[in-house]
C-alpha cells in the first residue's frame, strides 16, 4: 500500500486543479504505472539486468473502455498513443475445442 501512497501524494500535489473525474482516474492509472516502475528498478536484480542492457522496462496503459494502449514517452513527459499496433496471436495461442483441435 505503501506505493498507493505515492501516487496518491504525487496526485495530490501535481493534480489538485484536476476535478473531471474521468481526466483524474487516467491521470491517477498513468502515475501509478510510473510509480510502480520507479519500484521495480529498485530490486537488485531488475537494476543490474538493466545496468547490463538485458531488461529494458516500458509502461504501458490500455484503456479497456476504448482499446487503445498508451506508452510512456520519456522524452515527452507524457503517455501517447501507440497507434496502428495489432496484437500478434499465433496457432499456439488460440483456443482449442473439439472443432479446431490443432493437428499433432
Amino acid at each position: 500500500m505503501n506505493h498507493a501512497d505515492a501516487t496518491r501524494r504525487i496526485m495530490d500535489e501535481n493534480y489538485s486543479e484536476l476535478v473531471d473525474p474521468i481526466e483524474r482516474l487516467y491521470r491517477t492509472v498513468e502515475e501509478n504505472v510510473l510509480v510502480q516502475l520507479d519500484n521495480l528498478r529498485t530490486h537488485p536484480t531488475v537494476a543490474a539486468a538493466i545496468s547490463r542492457k538485458q531488461l529494458e522496462l516500458h509502461g504501458w496503459v490500455y484503456r479497456f473502455e476504448t482499446g487503445e494502449v498508451f506508452s510512456f514517452d520519456p522524452d515527452q513527459h507524457d503517455f501517447t498513443l501507440l497507434k496502428d499496433v495489432k496484437p500478434a496471436v499465433t496457432d499456439s495461442m488460440r483456443p482449442v475445442n473439439s472443432k479446431t483441435k490443432a493437428a499433432t
